[in-house]
């Protein structure tokens, strides 16, 4: 609930309009009572002008923010199409995410709502009512109307900015690390998760013949996994809980998703077997778009379509997608350094009830390379970038992934013979191949050969 209320644009809105609706009645109550002992200091400081004046003010600043907020909206529609169309579909949630972009929006509606409630309580002395002019109140829509234009100006920069392409690769790039850092430290530090550090990994145990299948309850992308709530189903049903899908796979109601077997090697009773099947499905949640609660992929699936669109024949910009490549070999280099393997949930005894697979590092490099690879097969530029990541991630990570890295570079060298290069450039992209032959025996070589 709290990443999905994260990337809407409304709830701080909403909870300005509510908060405005509560100034613009209260205030005025309180301009009301203390109009007559308020000191004469405070008093040269506030609105002076009679109730006529005062309601000008405020239809003013109400009229003046429903244009605003107006044109704000559309700016952010342009831009969410924009990222959408140009860029990833996946992009949108970095916008809708912005506190920034909903701080402003607030603002506004805060503003506009406010000068509509107080201009309710302003009387003009007509039809035997006693005048009444909210000085206060109307001095606090002026410094909300004051804070609103800084505001536009600011938000009008912050686009800007957000819109250029640099900047989206490194929100998204930051997003990603954080969400890696994130998931990998909670399951080494959760208890009940992974073993201490120094400790020999355990091997996850594999479903034995006679295992259940479980199946999906719901279509749609697994976002998340409620990790407590399957190690609690899974004890109480004494079995062991395999689950072979990992956030941000798609999936469909009553295909299989995982498997599950008694501990003890007693068939499970019906009912047992109905609420450890159902408890399952409950844990095991989906929705109708990817997100980076637990998906540590997510973040190159949106560098890897960046790279893609950019190398459209529509857009042709191979900088870019070399760009967006930068950033996938530093997330890639992150993820070599972290534990991939199965994330294994034990009981209070220390006993495996739970393995949930998650993306090895072969899954996560053809993530990031075989559409730039189909797409880029022609520009030499983008060859180039590939063979750098490569080359980096051989580096960084240990002997047992290097063979990912081999299986892709072989795939890289068939498509360089397989392009009609010039002799210069097909003989420089050979020798960016053979520097990852060497980083995968720790050597970084400097400079060019001859």
């Amino acid at each position: 609930m709290r990443d999905t209320l994260r990337v809407q644009l409304w709830p701080l809105p909403t909870l300005g309009v509510a908060l405005a609706v509560v100034a613009g009645v209260g205030l005025p109550r309180l301009d009301e009572r203390i109009r007559h002992d308020m000191p004469s200091w405070l008093r040269d400081y506030l609105f002076g002008g009679s109730a006529d004046a005062a309601r000008s003010v405020l239809t003013a600043i109400a009229g003046s923010l429903v244009t605003v907020t107006a044109l704000t909206f559309s700016l952010t529609v342009l831009t969410l199409q924009l990222a959408s169309s140009q860029f990833s579909p996946r992009l949108l949630r970095t916008f809708t995410a912005d506190r920034y972009v909903q701080t402003t929006l607030a603002l506004f509606l805060t503003t506009f709502t406010y000068a509509l409630t107080v201009l309710r309580t302003v009387r003009t002395g007509e039809d035997e009512q006693t005048e009444f002019v909210p000085q206060m109140s109307v001095t606090a829509a002026f410094v909300l109307t004051l804070a609103s234009v800084l505001a536009l100006v600011l938000f009008l920069s912050h686009l800007a900015r957000e819109i250029r392409v640099e900047t989206m690769m490194n929100s998204v790039h930051s997003a990603a690390d954080r969400t890696i850092r994130r998931l990998l430290a909670e399951q080494q530090d959760t208890a009940g998760g992974e073993p201490a550090a120094g400790s020999p990994p355990a091997a996850p145990p594999e479903p034995p013949a006679n295992a259940l299948t479980l199946t999906v309850g719901a279509s749609g992308f697994l976002t998340s996994v409620d990790e407590a709530a399957l190690l609690k189903v899974a004890v109480e049903a004494d079995a062991l809980v395999l689950i072979d899908r990992y956030p941000g796979g798609s999936l469909i109601a009553g295909t299989p998703m995982g498997a599950a077997w008694p501990r003890t090697g007693e068939p499970f009773s019906p009912g047992t077997w109905t609420r450890l099947a159902e408890g399952v499905r409950e844990a095991v949640r989906t929705g109708g778009e990817r997100t980076d609660l637990q998906d540590i992929a997510f973040g190159l699936r949106q560098l890897t379509d960046i790279a893609a669109k950019a190398l459209s024949p529509g857009i042709n910009d191979p900088t870019t997608a070399v760009h967006a490549l930068s950033h996938s070999s530093a997330l890639l280099c992150e993820l070599a350094r972290r534990d991939l393997g199965p994330r294994l949930l034990r009981d209070d005894h220390q006993q495996v009830r739970v393995v949930l697979r998650r993306p090895d590092l072969q899954d996560l490099l053809d993530l990031a390379v075989s559409q730039p690879l189909r797409y880029g097969a022609a520009e030499p530029a983008v060859l180039a970038r590939l063979a750098m990541l490569l080359r980096e991630l051989a580096w960084s990570s240990a002997p047992d992934q290097h063979p990912a890295v081999t299986a892709t570079l072989a795939r890289l060298r068939s498509t360089i013979d397989a392009q009609n290069l010039h002799a210069t450039e097909h003989f420089r992209l050979i020798e960016l191949t053979e520097r990852v032959d060497e980083a995968l025996t720790g050597r970084w070589t400097h400079g060019h050969r001859r």
